[in-house]
């Protein structure tokens, strides 16, 4: 059993308790057991991946203007690895969520969110993402013809939506190369499908949409206690 799974059998989260993480493996399991996990700040305090970093861990400035974040380059290994899923699942903000309550909150979520309408715009992104695979995000902007000025804002809205609908989540993470092979900057987002991921099974919920909810708030509120039921409603809506 992991320090995680001992923490949160004997006591409630709350900021600045739980063990910190110093290491990929280490996140992976906490991700796991908290189940539901925000990138960066939430809207419920201390509870993101960023704020339980250990502080060595934290992102970093050079006075060179270079910059070191062992998160941001853990990410990649977390989608590939952690069993677990990626995308703007929290209020539109990236969040993982461990494949064990992923039925329930795919389920939850594809019922809430209203249909994708035939001849839509996200129609045309999500068809054009199906009928590749999976492509990264500014090669799936250009294809869906989003190339004029500020459209990488209007097309980041439609995808944003269509992760909130678990249409659209993110398989890893592409960086460029410079001349002398090195990946740098902050790399582009692998699109891609959940049934294509994960496969039609992982995504099917013996529950009704409304009992998924139900489930997933108890677990949350089993967590962080009752003092975030709005936060933690947002979080699920």
């Amino acid at each position: 059993m992991n320090q995680f799974a001992d923490y949160f059998k004997s006591r409630q989260w709350k900021a600045g308790a739980l063990p910190p993480i110093h290491t990929c493996p280490e996140l992976m399991d906490c991700i796991s057991e908290v189940g539901f996990l925000p990138l960066l700040e939430s809207g419920i305090h201390g509870f993101n991946a960023e704020s339980l970093m250990a502080e060595e861990c934290r992102y970093t400035q050079f006075d060179d203007g270079s910059w070191e974040w062992p998160l941001w380059e853990w990410k990649g290994s977390v989608v590939r690895e952690g069993g677990c899923v990626y995308g703007k699942f929290f209020a539109s903000k990236a969040g993982f969520i461990s494949r064990a309550w992923w039925p329930d909150f795919y389920n939850w979520r594809r019922s809430s969110r209203p249909a994708i309408e035939e001849g839509s715009i996200e129609e045309s992104i999500l068809s054009t993402l199906l009928e590749h695979g999976s492509m990264v995000a500014r090669e799936l902007r250009a294809a869906c013809g989003f190339t004029g000025p500020k459209m990488r804002s209007r097309f980041d809205n439609y995808i944003s939506r269509l992760q909130m609908s678990c249409h659209i989540v993110t398989e890893d993470f592409v960086y460029p190369v410079d001349k002398h092979g090195r990946e740098y900057g902050f790399g582009w987002s692998l699109l891609t499908t959940p049934e294509r991921l994960l496969g039609r099974e992982a995504c099917q919920c013996e529950r009704t949409p409304e009992e998924s909810y139900q489930r997933m708030y108890g677990h949350l509120a089993s967590l962080l206690s009752d003092t975030y039921e709005k936060s933690i409603k947002k979080m699920l809506k």
